[in-house]
């Protein structure tokens, strides 16, 4: 008997842990869908100014992600970062440049794609420039496998703080900008506009599949209580018979 309930107590808590994580994932489905819904509004928006100094603090993923921004100052090439890409134009390097704002501040620009490392510093505009594109958020950590190397310019990921400081620039921002297309028209220019915006969103099919392990459970459970009470009935019946056969015997 102890051993009944105990299996049926382990049997509940099976079943309430797969229920609990089939919900949690129906959860994380909403808040998914809200996040791509809010990411293409971004996108799509009227661009604004890129946040200043001031609101630097206060730029997260959640909130500030994909923003459409635009800003306006001059390039420093002589401080040209590529960072290892794989893009839908092959592989080559992303082109960041800082860009030295009015306030003295400075923001990373990734110009785009390029296929090679040579020639890079030619093409870019001199004197002021206004870049529209999207605020995109530091990546740290390098690549997979990789780490980003600062002392021999080997980078796999855009992580501002590490290329800000190996270039000694200061009051960089948390953040870069990913320049739209035809930002630069120079026939050698970097490639903008290839910002792949992409959120993996299996939530529904690991919900499902925890609810699909709840039921399994509550099936197998409901066949073993079947068959244990079919057994014990046919236990019963048979020591009856039993016990009629000694009746009529006597």
């Amino acid at each position: 008997m102890a051993v009944r309930y105990a299996l049926a107590l382990l049997t509940g808590i099976v079943f309430a842990s797969f229920c609990a994580l089939g919900t949690w994932q129906v959860k994380r489905l909403f808040w998914k869908l809200d996040l791509i819904e809010r990411v293409e509004q971004r996108v799509h928006a009227p661009a604004t100014d890129a946040p200043g100094p001031a609101a630097w603090a206060k730029v997260t993923q959640q909130t500030d992600e994909y923003r459409h921004v635009r800003l306006s100052g001059t390039y420093l090439p002589i401080f040209n970062t590529l960072v290892q890409a794989t893009t839908a134009l092959g592989s080559g390097y992303w082109l960041v440049t800082p860009l030295r704002l009015a306030d003295g501040s400075t923001v990373l620009v990734n110009r785009g794609f390029v296929p090679r490392r040579e020639g890079i510093g030619a093409s870019t505009p001199a004197g002021i420039v206004h870049v529209d594109g999207l605020l995109r958020i530091s990546e740290t950590g390098g690549g997979f496998l990789r780490e980003n190397s600062p002392v021999t310019q080997h980078w796999y990921s855009r992580d501002v703080a590490a290329i800000g400081a190996s270039h000694m620039l200061s009051n960089v921002a948390p953040y870069f900008v990913d320049a739209k297309a035809k930002s630069e028209t120079a026939a050698d220019a970097p490639v903008g506009g290839l910002t792949v915006i992409s959120f993996h969103n299996n939530h529904l099919v690991y919900a499902l599949t925890w609810f699909a392990l709840a039921l399994m459970v509550a099936g197998i459970t409901w066949w073993i209580v079947r068959e244990d009470r079919r057994r014990r009935a046919r236990r019963a019946g048979g020591n009856s018979s039993q016990e009629s056969d000694h009746a009529g015997q006597d």
